[in-house]
Formats: structure tokens, C-alpha cells, sequence
């Protein structure tokens, strides 16, 4: 009786596991996986899933722009990684979302919109694609006037940071449009990348300052390559951790590392900004200086690394 309670609930949590679907969310895929055999234009939305922190702006009814408030917009792969669905939540408690499918007979994406304030039995659909590096979206919808036209929805500046999205009405034509609701989104999981980024950057300004050339080569990739001001092309972590030896009896070392751009591009990143240190020799001498730089980063077993190193002093 045991042993066939056991093949039972092994045979159910099979079953289970099976009809959840490999690519379905999960423990190990929070966010679902983009099924490789679902149409190609899938991965459309693939830089927007994740959980974004947005900033939403509707219009009032009088035409005036309010001030903004602050929304959380979840993306995920639903049905086995075969479609999206996201869901929007607001301070007030009101919640939105929508399940976009691509058709491939039609080439068109059709997205279902519902809402927890505005239950209804047939869904409002919007359908469209893609346009250039934007998604566009179309509602048939009246103008209150009575003119023909479109809602229009509008996915633009979309990376793995985040995006912006514009909904706004406009004639059959295009040629006349109405704004009537902002939101910018940024991507939670980019703002941890890129805080990863800002960290080995403070960690590389303190193995400087602990004369410690192995842990600055440390930070490199296998591959990495350096480009000092007035100075050959330097290649590979052994000969950069040789570039990074001090010379004997320097001490008071000073660095500090200041990025004005972090750009996350999938598994690559670029920053640049301005650093400035000093440094005293064992004759009581102090140097200062400061100088710009630009840094190519690549993600290793999920830590960047640095791959290309270009500076130069002011």
C-alpha cells in the first residue's frame, strides 16, 4: 500500500511538474523562460521582463498633466514561455495587466487588457508589432468629438535598463495625436547590475590604495587589455598585474574612481567618468593626479569584469 501511495505522488508530481511547463515561472525562473520554439518575435519584449519601477503620468480630463506617481510594472513568460503577461500595481490598490500572444498568420501582436477597478466579460484588445526599435499598439476608439481614430500605444528607449511607454489618441491618419499618458520605467534588476559595477569600481580604488597589484589584476577578465596614455596596448591579466606594481617604498596612496555613465547592454557594460588619486615616493614626494577614462565591462559567472581599460591624465 505504501509503495503504491509512493508511485502515485511521484507519478502527480510528474504530471504537475509536465504540465507546468519547462520555461513556465518558477523557483529557478522567476521571471519564466522565452520558449525556443515559440515564434521568434517573442523576444520583442524580452529587455522589459523582470520587475521595473516606473514613474506614470495621466493626464486630467481638462488637459492639465498632473504630478507623477510611482508604479511597479511586472513582465513575465506565461503559457510554457510561449507569451507575456504583465501586471501593473498602483499606490491606491488598483491593479492592471495584460496577456500579449503573436500571431504568426496574421504577423501581428495582440495583447488583452483587464483590470481589478473595471471588470468586464470581453476584454479590450490593442494589436500591432513592431516599428523600427519600437513596439506600436492600436484600439479602435473614437474621439469624444466623434472622429475616427486610434488609441495609440507606443514601447520606445527600450534596453535591458528599462523603457518608456506613451498611450495617446490619434486620428486614422496619424497626422493629429493627443498624449494622454507618460511612464518611464527602470528595471529593478538593472539597478542591482549596475550597483555591482559601482562596487568593484570602489573595490579597484582600494586595492590601489593597498598597493595591492594582484587584486586590481583580479578584476580584469583572462583576455583583458589596458591602454595607459603614451604607452602600447597592454594584454592579458599578468602582464596588466605587472603594469599595476608600485614601485618600492611608495605610500599615502590616494584613488578614487567617479563614473558619469553606467550603461548595462546584456552581458556587457560601459562606463566613463573621472578619476584622481596621489601618491608619495620614499623621498617624501606627493603627486596628485586626475584624468578621464572609459571602461568596457563583461559579465563573468555573474560578476563583472573589467575587459577594456583606456585612460588619460588632465
Amino acid at each position: 500500500m505504501k509503495t503504491l501511495l509512493y508511485v502515485s505522488i511521484t507519478f502527480v508530481t510528474i504530471m504537475m511538474a509536465t504540465a507546468q511547463g519547462t520555461y513556465s515561472v518558477s523557483p529557478e525562473n522567476p521571471y519564466g523562460k522565452l520558449n525556443p520554439e515559440a515564434p521568434e518575435e517573442l523576444a520583442d519584449y524580452a529587455p522589459l521582463i523582470g520587475t521595473c519601477d516606473c514613474v506614470s503620468t495621466l493626464r486630467n480630463q481638462d488637459g492639465t498633466w498632473p504630478e507623477s506617481e510611482n508604479i511597479v510594472w511586472k513582465w513575465t513568460y506565461i503559457m510554457d514561455g510561449t507569451a507575456v503577461q504583465d501586471e501593473t500595481y498602483k499606490p491606491d490598490g488598483s491593479h492592471g495587466g495584460s496577456i500579449r500572444q503573436f500571431i504568426a498568420d496574421s504577423s501581428k501582436w495582440y495583447v488583452h487588457y483587464y483590470s481589478n477597478r473595471m471588470p468586464t466579460p470581453a476584454l479590450p484588445a490593442w494589436e500591432g508589432g513592431k516599428r523600427g526599435d519600437s513596439i506600436v499598439l492600436y484600439n479602435e476608439q473614437k474621439a469624444p468629438n466623434g472622429m475616427e481614430g486610434y488609441y495609440r500605444i507606443i514601447f520606445n528607449n527600450i534596453n535591458e535598463m528599462g523603457f518608456d511607454w506613451l498611450g495617446e489618441w490619434v486620428d486614422t491618419t496619424e497626422s493629429f495625436r493627443y498624449p494622454t499618458w507618460k511612464i518611464s520605467c527602470k528595471k529593478r534588476l538593472a539597478f542591482s547590475e549596475e550597483e555591482k559595477i559601482r562596487e568593484n569600481v570602489r573595490a579597484f580604488s582600494a586595492a590601489y590604495m593597498n598597493a595591492d597589484a594582484a587584486g586590481i589584476a583580479s578584476m580584469y577578465t583572462s583576455d583583458a587589455k589596458i591602454f595607459p596614455g603614451n604607452s602600447n596596448i597592454i594584454s592579458g591579466r599578468p602582464l596588466i598585474e605587472k603594469y599595476w606594481q608600485f614601485a618600492e617604498g611608495v605610500k599615502d596612496l590616494y584613488h578614487k574612481v567617479t563614473p558619469s555613465e553606467i550603461r548595462i547592454i546584456k552581458n556587457y557594460a560601459y562606463d566613463y567618468g573621472y578619476y584622481e588619486g596621489s601618491t608619495t615616493n620614499k623621498k617624501g614626494k606627493k603627486t596628485e593626479f586626475t584624468g578621464k577614462y572609459v571602461i568596457v565591462w563583461k559579465k563573468e559567472n555573474g560578476d563583472w569584469k573589467i575587459y577594456l581599460d583606456i585612460w588619460n591624465r588632465l
